[in-house]
């Protein structure tokens, strides 16, 4: 299961990859130092594209997600009748949040480098917002797959589910951090 899971992923972190590589750009030169928190020397611009260019990312990535979990879930045709319209469900609500997270890297990009104390702040406000809204969605969906999947297929998809977000974070981790 793992290696096909690692398989199936692939795909979908040189989707990840190939976007943060493809879309970047170079900010004013600059050194990082060794000692700050980041990945790059230069600062990743991946929302300098307009709002259709990712709308077709993000509407790429989900369907390259649902491929991994269709791969991964091995599904009767009983199961996947009950499974699909509950999964549909969550990725849309999953898709919302997606939207105000999108929304506010695309404004962190734009302003990481000269943020006040209080933008910084009003940031971490809404990122840990963002954030809680996942795991509460998370939360709320574990009863709906458990009605229509066995206990040990809703912890599969959800450690999938788990899984590829971490795919999407280690992404994110590119951009970089607040400047002091």
């Amino acid at each position: 299961m793992n290696k096909r899971l690692l398989f199936l992923t692939a795909p979908f972190t040189i989707l990840l990859f190939g976007a943060h590589f493809a879309l970047a750009q170079n900010s004013a030169s600059k050194q990082v130092p060794q000692t700050r928190l980041s990945t790059a020397s230069t600062a990743p611009d991946l929302f300098s594209l307009d709002d259709e260019d990712i709308k077709s990312l993000r509407k790429d990535l989900q369907s390259q997600r649902k491929q991994i979990v269709a791969a991964n879930m091995l599904l009767t045709e009983v199961e996947a009748e009950k499974f699909w319209p509950v999964y549909d469900a969550y990725a849309k609500d999953l898709a919302k949040i997606g939207d105000a997270r999108a929304a506010l890297l695309k404004q962190y990009s734009a302003t990481y480098d000269r943020m006040t104390d209080e933008e910084a702040q009003i940031y971490l406000g809404k990122r840990a917002a963002i954030e809680q809204s996942v795991t509460e969605l998370r939360i709320k969906y574990i009863p709906k797959f458990l009605n229509v999947l066995s206990g040990k297929q809703t912890a599969l998809f959800y450690q999938i589910d788990w899984r590829l977000s971490l795919l999407v974070d280690m992404n994110l981790a590119q951009m970089p951090t607040i400047e002091p």
